[in-house]
């Protein structure tokens, strides 16, 4: 029923089939949370909307920027206090230049939809602004770059010294980033336009669907601080100077995944208790790490959810 307490989600993998940036594990990494959503979470699957570029989607079911924006909206909006709401995205990543007088880095991060139009930190940062006072919502976000894409939450792990050792896998990988130049190549074949701002590209091409960090380039402050201090959870597959993996087995019979929803979902099988944001965030690091993989997934929240039971586990 509406009125008890709801656990709503969004799930988006995006393969980019037949381009140049093709991954293979996406769309693996998003069916097998929704099972683990379902079986472990309680989720009912009625309440989980899937966004793929899975050959055969509708144009409505497609992961396109202005489809997850709407996805996301629409589940914030549903949420009262006491939801559990959950955004996991498996796909590309990559960095823009920062124009914000003042911040701390040169870049900021970005996850690439299927048609490029990029949703940005300020945009999740908006969307986290917008919870109703008691629900949480909770990102995984399995991409390049993705540590931090929250603006302005709180680091509780984050860039560490840590050095693997290189492993032997019978795997291929590809990295989940699209470097901005390569991004900036893209949009200009579309808009025909000569100039290296990537925000030009994107406003000429997307109009009001594009990222809110374009459409307002002087955005009000209001808009970009944090309301609350632990309404939203990050879970990112790297740190933003980083890489993740898209894993594609060159076994026969071997399934593609990405390296860290892989993890993860090894560290919630091997752990059937309920476990705290920060438990998952540090055994999926050693699971990587023990793989080989030169990735370390951080954790974004407050104090009080970095000891939170991750998704609210009955």
């Amino acid at each position: 029923m509406e009125g008890q307490n709801k656990r709503l989600a969004v799930l988006v993998g995006c393969n980019y089939p037949n381009t140049r940036n093709e991954l293979h594990g996406c769309i693996n990494d998003v069916l097998a949370m929704r099972d683990t959503l379902v079986k472990r979470f309680g989720f009912d699957s009625a309440n989980i909307e899937l966004l793929m570029d899975a050959p055969g989607s509708s144009s409505s079911a497609m992961p396109t920027g202005a489809n997850i924006k709407l996805a996301l909206t629409r589940m914030v909006d549903r949420a009262e206090a006491g939801d559990v709401i959950y955004f996991h995205y498996s796909g590309h990543g990559t960095r823009i230049p920062s124009k914000r007088k003042g911040h701390p880095f040169s870049q900021e991060e970005a996850i690439v939809p299927c048609d490029f139009n990029l949703i940005t930190d300020l945009d999740f940062r908006q969307l986290v602004n917008h919870l109703p006072k008691g629900a949480t919502l909770t990102i995984l976000s399995d991409s390049c770059h993705s540590g931090g894409l929250i603006d302005k939450e709180k680091e509780q792990i984050g860039p560490t010294s840590v050095v693997n050792k290189n492993g032997t896998l019978e795997l291929s990988y590809s990295p989940k980033s699209i470097p901005f130049e390569s991004i900036l190549q893209h949009l200009s074949s579309l808009t025909n336009i000569n100039t290296s701002d990537i925000g030009t590209h994107l406003l000429e091409y997307f109009g009001s669907e594009a990222s809110l960090k374009f459409r307002l380039p002087f955005f009000d402050r209001d808009l970009s601080e944090p309301l609350r201090a632990d309404e939203g959870v990050l879970l990112s597959g790297c740190q933003a100077d980083e890489t993740s993996a898209d894993m594609n087995p060159n076994r026969a019979g071997g399934k593609a995944y990405g390296a860290f929803s892989n993890a993860v979902q090894i560290v919630l099988k091997d752990n059937p208790d309920r476990l705290s944001n920060k438990d998952v965030v540090i055994k999926a690091r050693k699971i990587l790490q023990s793989q080989g993989f030169v990735q370390h997934p951080c954790l974004y929240c407050s104090d009080e959810n970095a000891d939170a039971i991750f998704l609210c586990q009955k």
